[in-house]
């Protein structure tokens, strides 16, 4: 049986820990973000639907094209998404007075209620992981990385490139 060997490799073993750290806590918030869209009686994607309308920039006139590309779905998969919350007096809308093929999407009182529920319960979650989510070791590798990217000539690749 041959004894285990570590590689040469690009990044120092306090980069992979960081990373691992970060990773699984960004997954316990997203799962932990999900438990709580469903214990205020809605389904996480309509959870995220909701926080996108109500944290786009363009609230309370957001339309479905950008809903999309927010949740990177297609279009008639978020204007689905929208009926069904609408149905559920989540979200309202009504067409765009300049383009009657557009609607304009914004909360409802009771999906401003679930959103802020769900919201409160996911800011608490994520004081308790913050340690792992906002390291400063890992914010320090992320700028030097950036740094080395700005620096590379055009055309030549960059160590995360690879």
């Amino acid at each position: 049986m041959s004894e285990p060997r570590v590689y040469e490799s690009l990044f120092s073993d306090t980069d992979y820990l960081d990373q691992a750290d970060f990773r699984r806590a960004f997954r316990l918030f997203l799962r932990y973000a999900e438990e709580q869209s469903r214990a205020a009686g809605i389904t996480p994607q309509q959870y995220f639907l909701l926080l996108v309308v109500r944290g786009h920039e363009h609230y309370p006139r957001v339309n479905i094209g950008e809903i999309a590309e927010a949740l990177q779905v297609r279009h008639h998969g978020a204007s689905l998404l929208v009926e069904r919350c609408v149905r559920r007096g989540l979200l309202d809308r009504t067409e765009d007075p300049q383009d009657r093929r557009r609607v304009h999407v914004w909360l409802t009182g009771e999906g401003q209620r679930l959103l802020d529920r769900v919201m409160d319960a996911n800011r608490q979650k994520l004081g308790a992981l913050q340690e792992a989510l906002f390291r400063d070791s890992l914010r320090g590798a992320l700028t030097r990385y950036k740094q080395l990217e700005h620096a590379a000539p055009d055309g030549a690749e960059s160590a995360g490139a690879r």
